[in-house]
């Protein structure tokens, strides 16, 4: 049952959370509207993405009081990564297809290795091994798999010369459907992966009221919704004036600024040592993002404007990709992280992000 969360006053961190986002978007605005220098806007408007978004998690982050960690998870997830979804759209519009996959797959990876990584290591040093629920992360690790596959298999058509090359665009509208209808599917499962290794709901202190909660979720995704327009607006001069290329723009500074909820929100969960919680988190951000996030853009850009998204990667990024959902795999698989473990995933990630630093 849901108990509705009579919660307690904003704490001063709080305050200046939300003080800092609300100052970011609006100097990230006048920024925009007055023409300021590109490199600066992005800055800016990269900096308030990240504090929304850290908002929404923060917000999120309160319903564990009246939600189990599966719950949680799926909520956080999916709210966290509305930033990522309206810089798609945006991104889109403007033809930047390069970067919107490069940013959907840095997102995976930022979240599958560097965001897990991070919390196992951090939660590790200061907790020791951690042990967390196994059933659920399996389940999500096997979906990320699938998803994985379905991204292979447009990229193999294509590239093998098969029959149904030159049907890219058809094939991925039925790709992406069939992983939507899986992702609803799934969606009982995970919500279900709400217990500890006891069998017992955590217990969290009670926090926000929950009309307020529900105020900083919508307010927050509103936010987002303005800034990431201004965000992409800025994209293409500033990374031209950088020198820096789009598929490396994409993977790592796009990719992380959208998954600041996972950044802050898991790896905080890992180091008070909720590693249920942390976990459940972070892969099924993962998970919606490869699941939901990705097919959903694929049909949204037939009706948004500007270039059609296929499923069609460069040949890096779906490798990448596949050594990344392989070996976290075979690390959530025990139910038991170290530090080790995390310094390995953040390892792996260091690599494929210097892999694109030329494009």
């Amino acid at each position: 049952m849901i108990k509705e969360n009579k919660g307690l006053p904003l704490s001063r961190k709080d305050w200046i959370m939300v003080g800092g986002g609300l100052l970011a978007t609006a100097i990230s605005g006048v920024l925009t509207f007055s023409g300021a220098n590109s490199i600066l806007t992005f800055v800016i408007s990269g900096i308030a993405l990240a504090l929304l978004a850290a908002l929404v998690g923060q917000a999120t982050d309160q319903l564990g009081s009246v939600l189990g960690s599966g719950a949680t998870g799926v909520v956080q997830s999916a709210l966290g990564n509305l930033p990522e979804l309206f810089v798609g759209i945006f991104a889109l519009r403007a033809g930047l297809v390069e970067v919107v996959q490069a940013s959907l797959v840095g997102s995976i990876l930022g979240n599958s290795l560097f965001v897990l990584g991070l919390a196992f290591f951090l939660g590790g040093v200061k907790n020791g091994s951690q042990r967390f629920g196994k059933d659920a992360p399996r389940m999500i690790a096997t979906l990320t798999l699938l998803a994985v596959a379905a991204l292979a298999i447009p990229t193999l058509v294509a590239g093998l010369h098969t029959p149904a090359a030159g049907h890219e665009e058809g094939l991925s509208i039925a790709c992406a459907v069939i992983l939507l209808v899986v992702f609803i599917a799934s969606i009982p499962f995970s919500l279900s992966g709400g217990l500890d290794e006891s069998g017992q709901e955590e217990e969290t202190s009670e926090g926000w009221p929950l009309w307020l909660t529900i105020s900083f979720l919508v307010v927050s995704a509103v936010g987002a919704a303005f800034v990431s327009d201004w965000f992409v607006t800025a994209l293409t001069p500033a990374t031209q004036t950088l020198g820096i290329s789009q598929s490396f723009t994409g993977l790592v500074i796009v990719a992380l600024a959208g998954n600041a909820v996972e950044n802050v929100v898991g790896v905080q969960l890992a180091i008070k040592n909720k590693p249920d919680y942390a976990v459940s988190v972070i892969l099924n951000s993962s998970l919606q993002i490869a699941l939901a996030l990705i097919p959903a853009l694929v049909l949204l850009s037939l009706f948004v404007g500007g270039s059609h998204l296929t499923l069609v990667l460069p040949g890096l990024l779906l490798a990448a990709l596949g050594l990344a959902a392989i070996i976290s795999n075979l690390v959530i698989y025990d139910g038991e992280s170290n530090w080790l473990e995390g310094l390995i995933l953040m390892g792996l990630y260091g690599i494929i992000a210097v892999s694109f630093w030329w494009g």
